[in-house]
């Protein structure tokens, strides 16, 4: 009505302010953010990360259903994000084994996966035993095990485990904020990625109390991300880490294994075609 002051919904304080009322937005003040203590070295030692002003990544302590966002990614990756916007981000990490898009990964799906990537007989056999039979029983429709040891995506969240960086949440989100942690706290030099050392000191310092089958995934999960990244430098840069997140270096490195094999089939094809005109010159 006119001659009356319009009432806004504001979202900070979630309810309508009175006409009387002033609603006083926090003011970002990042250099008040207390981060460590001098009483508790490793509050020093592990600094979490802090934004800085103008970064692109915006509110990183909010989960990302469908995006492995970072302050260089602050949108996912390009093209296979928008592709792939009705699977949670965990379910992406996934959906290279699923070759026939139902929603299953076979035991010889993950064998099949593995070796995509030119990972030996013996290898792939082994990563699918560990994966299919550890992964497999929490994600079933029901209660009795999968006599298949099958793993269905839509359960896929049900197989998160403790001791990790907790970049995924319990429902299979991505969580910007845990992800960059893992550098701020265990990239020693800021090279932009973690190596051999700096993996030590993270399984040492993401380690929960008795959990087991947590810190043996962790280490075993890691282990196997450095098979596949396999930097000539010994550093695992961190956007393959975060393609490692969302599954999209999975379908990358089995782009590049199917080209170098190409060209070495090429390679082959030529010799021999060149070894077959000299001998019949020679003739």
């Amino acid at each position: 009505m006119a001659g009356h002051d319009t009432l806004r919904y504001d979202p900070i304080v979630n309810h309508v302010p009175s006409k009387s009322s002033q609603v006083k937005r926090p003011q970002s003040d990042r250099a008040s953010i207390k981060t460590f203590i001098i009483e508790q070295p490793v509050t020093i030692q592990r600094l979490p990360y802090v934004p800085k002003d103008g970064e692109l990544l915006v509110d990183a302590g909010t989960a990302r259903a469908t995006i492995a966002a970072s302050k260089e990614s602050p949108h996912g990756t390009p093209g296979y994000a928008e592709k792939h916007q009705n699977k949670t981000v965990v379910q992406q990490h996934a959906i290279y084994w699923d070759f026939d898009h139902d929603g299953i990964i076979w035991p010889q799906d993950t064998y099949v996966g593995c070796r995509k990537w030119g990972w030996s007989i013996p290898l792939s056999l082994l990563v699918m035993f560990i994966i299919n039979f550890n992964l497999s029983y929490p994600t079933v429709p029901g209660w009795l095990p999968d006599p298949f040891f099958r793993i269905y995506l839509d359960k896929m969240y049900k197989d998160k485990h403790g001791s990790d960086s907790m970049t995924y949440d319990n429902e299979g989100r991505f969580r910007p904020q845990n992800f960059e942690d893992i550098f701020a706290k265990y990239d020693k030099g800021n090279k932009g990625g973690l190596n051999w050392s700096d993996l030590f000191d993270m399984w040492k310092g993401q380690r929960m109390v008795f959990d087991f089958f947590g810190m043996s995934a962790a280490v075993l999960e890691w282990t196997a991300t450095y098979l596949l990244i396999w930097p000539d430098d010994g550093v695992m840069k961190k956007e393959d880490i975060r393609g490692i997140y969302d599954g999209s270096i999975f379908f990358k490195k089995a782009e590049d294994y199917e080209r170098k094999q190409r060209a070495k089939a090429d390679m082959r094809s030529s010799t021999s075609r060149l070894l077959v005109k000299r001998a019949k010159k020679l003739m």
